[in-house]
């Protein structure tokens, strides 16, 4: 059942997951699903928790607190890209399940393990979190998802561009956005490096 509401939700939006909704998805009558769930708000809950199992842990030894957390924002923004409706919901919810409670302690004990205080842990994981989430819903905003798509978009923005006007923006699509290699991608991996970085130097 969770896994078709997952599934009318990547189509059409959390706001889609309705219980006529997910028993269509079945095959079902709509009132069979109370055998099963007492409302809507368990299926949300449910899918919640379904997301973050699907998230994977950071492994509970590593040398490097810092691999731990890069290995899980990974899979978290990997995991998020497919269910980005998910980003709004998954914070929004009164009762965490048992995969939820799991990944917010390993994540915790990943940083206390690392020797980040109680309110550095607690500011690490809303700033990594932040980032992931914004970066997530960016992404799956843009116009763009190949280097094909970038030399597209930014070769038909530059033709209508003043560059006399706008020399800085100009700049940037000619010698950085249109230059061979450029992977917008891979901004993801610099910024949470900047902030991994920034929390060791908190840290110490």
């Amino acid at each position: 059942m969770l896994e078709a509401a997952i599934q009318v939700a990547d189509r059409g939006g959390v706001e889609a997951i309705t219980m006529r909704r997910v028993a269509q998805e079945l095959g079902v009558e709509a009132m069979s699903l109370y055998h099963h769930v007492p409302n809507k708000d368990a299926i949300l809950d449910g899918v919640v928790d379904m997301v973050f199992a699907a998230i994977k842990l950071p492994p509970a030894q590593c040398d490097d607190w810092r691999d731990a957390i890069r290995a899980r924002a990974s899979s978290a923004r990997e995991v998020l890209s497919r269910h980005s409706w998910a980003l709004g919901l998954m914070d929004s919810r009164r009762t965490p399940g048992p995969a939820t409670l799991r990944h917010h302690d390993a994540v915790l004990g990943v940083l206390r393990k690392a020797g980040f205080t109680l309110p550095m842990a607690a500011h690490a994981v809303s700033l990594i979190d932040s980032y992931i989430g914004g970066y997530v819903l960016q992404e799956a905003n843009l116009p763009v998802t190949t280097p094909h798509d970038v030399e597209e978009v930014a070769g038909g923005i530059l033709e209508h561009l003043p560059a006399d006007e706008l020399p800085y923006l100009t700049e940037m699509i000619v010698d950085h956005a249109l230059r061979p290699g450029y992977d917008h991608t891979s901004e993801f991996g610099y910024g949470l490096d900047l902030i991994l970085d920034a929390l060791e130097a908190r840290r110490r």
